[in-house]
């Protein structure tokens, strides 16, 4: 179901673009220095494509403004209630304002809000989630048409207004509701859908809850941007949806991870090895297989569709690609001999 395209900084939602991968910054914008900067460009390199901050006041919103004009992620501003903080933060090279008209007061502050978010050629979100419904919506007894009629509501006061620049996201924790709201949704209209189960959960409940509702969305043609909502790190959100639409085919190049769980005869620390060179890997963007696997007895043979792979056993580690080991060396030299092999490809 194609929609149509609106322009986020420089990446394109909606259309015939890619699906893009967000997630949100989950601590208080206190300073803007080098190791935020760091920090940022890191989460960029391992796939996030758009990058969302709360901003509950004017510090903050100065702060994102700044860490916006010295990084080159789109950088969307989160605001709540107050009009102030979306006009402050519009002076600066934000790309995308999350902002619902509804609930900034009088229709002249809506006004301002959208007059000078068209100047400046800035879409608005609209975020609609089931815990924060309007209070004539939360007594429907269909959560999803509640979700929907609370979108719609937010849609025709930007549309009165003739803004059109417009993403929507209806997120709740229930998978069903949030998968028929969105499935109504685009059905009745073309703005980009931004889809996610809001409050999933910690790592594993979140993950499987989130991928249950956003692979039924995806497999249909709905949704724009994803972000896997979880009560974890930004990378965990990144690299989970990077492996989701990698695995429905919507995402291609990125190095593919493959590794065993081990068992009794593993000769080789498998998550011990992955926690440091995972990241390298992930940052990578060709479109390769590693084989990270426990055991040198089936390790290879495995793996032998691995353009690279590493196991080992005892003091003994060997690299193989595609099955045939190039290198064997000591364990110590392991991460050093691997990512040369690696660099090489």
């Amino acid at each position: 179901m194609k929609s149509i395209a609106v322009q986020v900084g420089s990446v394109t939602v909606g259309g015939s673009a890619p699906i893009s991968i967000q997630t949100m910054w989950k601590r208080p914008l206190l300073k803007v220095d080098e190791s935020l900067i760091a920090e940022v460009n890191r989460l960029q390199a391992l796939g996030c494509d758009i990058l969302r901050f709360a901003v509950p006041d004017m510090e903050t919103a100065d702060l994102l403004g700044e860490l916006a004009s010295r990084v080159s992620i789109p950088l969307v501003a989160d605001i709540h209630f107050d009009y102030r903080l979306a006009l402050r933060c519009l002076d600066y090279p934000i790309a995308k304002i999350r902002i619902n008209p509804g609930n900034i007061g009088a229709r002249w502050k809506v006004e301002e809000v959208v007059g000078k978010a068209k100047d400046r050629g800035v879409p608005i979100r609209i975020g609609v989630n089931h815990g924060s419904l309007p209070k004539k919506f939360q007594d429907l007894s269909d959560p999803a048409e509640a979700l929907l009629a609370a979108a719609e509501e937010e849609i025709e006061i930007l549309e009165s207004l003739s803004f059109r620049t417009i993403i929507v996201s209806m997120k709740s924790s229930d998978t069903e509701s949030t998968v028929e709201a969105n499935r109504r949704f685009a059905k009745e209209y073309s703005y980009p859908l931004h889809i996610g189960i809001t409050e999933a959960g910690p790592l594993i409940p979140g993950i499987v809850r989130s991928t249950l509702a956003l692979s039924e969305l995806l497999k249909e043609g709905i949704g724009s941007t994803i972000r896997i909502s979880l009560s974890d790190s930004p990378e965990t959100e990144i690299l989970t949806a990077k492996e989701l639409l990698t695995a429905l085919g919507l995402r291609k190049g990125g190095i593919r991870i493959i590794s065993c769980p081990r068992c009794g005869r593993s000769g080789f620390d498998v998550q011990g090895f992955l926690k440091v060179v995972g990241e390298k890997l992930q940052q990578d963007q060709r479109n390769l297989t590693i084989a990270v696997m426990g055991c040198v007895v089936n390790g290879p043979g495995e793996s032998r569709h691995a353009d690279l792979g590493i196991t080992g056993s005892g003091d003994k580690v060997v690299i193989f690609k595609k099955g045939k080991i190039v290198q064997t060396v000591r364990p110590e030299e392991a991460v050093e001999a691997f990512l040369k092999e690696f660099r090489s490809l």
